[in-house]
């Protein structure tokens, strides 16, 4: 096989462009001010409005900017903590109730690939809760919490699917987890999530997915789908994994 070279790819003008309207935005903005109209800044930067509007865009897509139909284009505010720990992730509990929307619940044969992941055989009932999380009235998560149906053998077997998702939600906080663990990556927001997040399909989101084990077994898995463009991971000093959230922003007079 024959050795390969790395070849330098030039930076895209938009690109570039997004850089330095970061810098201007720091040294000239504050949050919540109204940016210069398109064709200023066009002016200002050299550069066409196509590729301006490129930048924009990139900048709106990670949570930088914000458009207000009838003002234009404003610095975002900054983010402000909404934690995700062994209270807030994948269970429920009184912490929770006031930011988690229910969606729906349903009961299924779990397919090949959520079989795997919760390690059960195919074809094994599963109760699944989809919840929206809640912040300052923004949608700014979606969650599917999967619970085998054997881990909750005492639940009722109800047709309302609000009474069952409160079931579901109550049994499995009743159990006694005594394991569990959490991973974070980096994703994209397919169709149906993007829906649920008031974004468009391809919005980058933060994907944590927490498992629980109850004696020795896995009890459920909680898939929370957080907005990267108003959400950042820190970790505390006790390990605990938090998300901060964008205030949305507001006019300048």
């Amino acid at each position: 096989m024959g050795q390969g070279t790395l070849t330098a790819v030039a930076e895209p003008k938009y690109w570039h462009l997004r850089t330095v309207l970061l810098r201007t935005m720091d040294a000239e903005f504050s949050t919540g001010q109204v940016l210069p109209n398109e064709r200023e800044l066009s002016a200002r930067f050299g550069v066409a409005r196509a590729t301006l509007r490129q930048a924009l865009d990139q900048l709106e897509l990670e949570g930088r900017l914000v458009r207000r139909r009838g003002i234009g284009t404003l610095v975002a505010a900054p983010r402000v903590g909404v934690p995700v720990n062994d209270r807030e992730s994948g269970r429920a509990g009184a912490a929770r109730g006031s930011e988690w929307k229910v969606v729906d619940c349903t009961t299924a044969a779990a397919s090949a690939a959520l079989s795997r992941t919760l390690g059960i055989a195919e074809g094994e009932q599963v109760h699944t809760v989809r919840r929206l999380r809640i912040t300052q009235g923004v949608t700014v998560a979606t969650e599917s919490l999967h619970v085998p149906a054997a881990a909750l053998p005492h639940l009722a077997v109800v047709v309302d699917e609000s009474d069952r998702a409160r079931g579901v939600l109550r049994q499995l906080d009743r159990l006694s987890i005594d394991g569990e663990s959490r991973s974070v990556e980096l994703g994209v927001a397919e169709t149906g999530e993007a829906a649920l997040l008031e974004r468009p399909p391809g919005t980058p989101v933060l994907v944590v997915t927490t498992q629980y084990a109850t004696a020795g077994r896995l009890a459920a898995v909680a898939v929370s789908t957080y907005r990267a463009d108003t959400c950042k991971l820190t970790f505390g000093e006790s390990g605990a994994v938090q998300v901060a959230t964008a205030v949305p922003a507001t006019a300048v007079s």
